[in-house]
């Protein structure tokens, strides 16, 4: 705790951790700081990366509405439309736009529209970009490039060109479990600088580079978690929420879980993170997003479960886990 003590006690005129920096640095930072303070707060809590529905091959246009509106209902902070769990990797640039498209006219304005833009392609995720800033969307959630393995000089030129190119709050996103590529801190804190980058969503794993990154980076850069196990201890180390999995079945528990942790009541947090610990893991019992689309279907929330080939339907063992689990915290 003695970390996000410090972090929330900071103050304008002590606006990094423990590094010295130089003056560019502090020149840019303040830049930052003037452009992004009246918006960087809304960014914080408990945000869904949420499922696209699909049926017959095509986007379900109600079940995406009616998807959003159970969040909202159900008292989520934010929705990231077009992310990995999105299935961004297999919407066409059409389909890409609709669904960001509708989720912000579907949420009009009542919690924020973090719109999964990354690419692996520097000038594709320009082109992504724009359109979700043409879109309406608050901000944008933009992954390490995978799959080419660029450098960390590389990183930090891609993501620079893409805060040259739009002018719209960027959230860095580092996954490197899926992208082979690690962001490390030291470049987190080289682009946490930068006018337009405002957070990251960290999901390494790992609470050691979770908290160099909180470390390194400005006081007020937003640190989300970005596996649902991690959540809230990385709140309790100095972070500011999640980007959820779990919570497209469980968004009122997560919810309720990140606000516990960042109101410093910890024994509420530990209880609610403990509640949803197996329904974190059976997200993951088979290839994600098919744990989670199935869980909604059985719910009621979304009329398939159908995922977007290389993705498949859960086999039956995987599926008789899910079931149980939703059973077993009360979601069937």
């Amino acid at each position: 705790m003695a970390v996000a003590k410090g972090r929330n006690a900071a103050t304008k005129a002590e606006p990094f951790g423990v590094v010295e920096r130089s003056p560019t640095e502090l020149r840019l930072y303040e830049i930052r700081r003037k452009k992004m303070e009246n918006v960087m707060k809304k960014f914080e809590g408990a945000i869904t990366a949420l499922v696209t529905p699909m049926s017959h091959g095509r986007i379900d246009e109600k079940g995406l509405v009616d998807l959003i509106e159970f969040q909202i209902a159900s008292g989520i902070h934010g929705i990231v439309p077009c992310g990995t769990t999105g299935e961004s990797a297999t919407l066409s640039f059409d389909e890409h736009k609709r669904v960001i498209e509708l989720t912000v006219k579907t949420v009009h304005g009542r919690v924020p529209v973090i719109a999964g833009t990354g690419a692996n392609n520097t000038l594709e995720a320009i082109e992504l970009t724009e359109s979700a800033k043409d879109s309406g969307a608050d901000a944008v959630l933009s992954v390490v490039p995978y799959y080419n393995k660029p450098s960390q000089e590389g990183l930090y030129q891609h993501f620079k060109a893409i805060l040259e190119a739009v002018d719209i709050p960027m959230i860095l996103y580092n996954v490197p479990g899926r992208t082979v590529t690690n962001m490390l801190p030291s470049t987190v804190a080289r682009l946490a600088v930068l006018p337009g980058v405002i957070g990251i969503k960290e999901a390494s794993g790992s609470l050691n580079q979770i908290s160099e990154v909180i470390q390194l980076c400005p006081r007020d850069f937003i640190v989300l978690s970005g596996d649902d196990f991690t959540a809230m201890p990385s709140v309790l180390v100095g972070g500011k929420g999640v980007i959820s999995v779990v919570s497209n079945l469980e968004p009122a528990r997560t919810a309720a879980m990140i606000e516990a942790a960042m109101g410093h009541d910890v024994p509420r947090a530990n209880e609610l993170h403990y509640q949803l610990f197996v329904l974190m893991g059976a997200m993951f019992c088979y290839p994600s997003p098919a744990p989670a689309k199935k869980g909604l279907e059985l719910m009621g929330r979304i009329a398939s479960g159908e995922v977007r080939l290389p993705m498949t339907q859960m086999d039956e063992s995987s599926l008789v886990q899910l079931k149980k689990t939703m059973a077993a915290t009360g979601l069937l």
